[in-house]
């Protein structure tokens, strides 16, 4: 099980890629050290997983790698991404599963998948 992943990010961007995340089911904790909530927000979804927004001031934003993420209610979610005017481009079905695209305020690629890969 991977705990979490880090994306870096500008301190003034923090705030709506925390607002991004809450519409995919993430909620906001509190990291576990003043040192490291000096330096980062984290977010976790219900099962525990995290994304750790690592606050910098010139944040390196990968091309092509990107966060996958399993929604609980990937219509819902979709909606959501949509109605706060993210531009979520839905993707090929690999495995069947229906799967979009997103790139949050932070300038990183999220996927959005209804199911990972059966047996995977």
């Amino acid at each position: 099980m991977i705990h979490h992943a880090g994306l870096e990010v500008r301190a003034g961007a923090a705030d709506a890629e925390v607002g991004f995340w809450a519409l995919l089911g993430y909620t906001q904790v509190e990291p576990p050290a003043p040192s490291l909530a000096r330096r980062s927000r984290w977010v976790q979804d219900a099962g525990g997983s995290q994304i750790h927004l690592l606050l910098v001031e010139a944040p390196v934003v990968p091309a092509a790698g990107h966060v996958a993420i399993v929604a609980e209610d990937y219509d819902a979610a979709v909606s959501a991404l949509r109605g706060a005017g993210h531009e979520a481009a839905d993707r090929e079905r690999y495995w069947g599963a229906r799967r979009t695209q997103v790139v949050s305020p932070g300038g990183h690629r999220v996927e959005v998948m209804a199911a990972p890969p059966a047996g995977r």
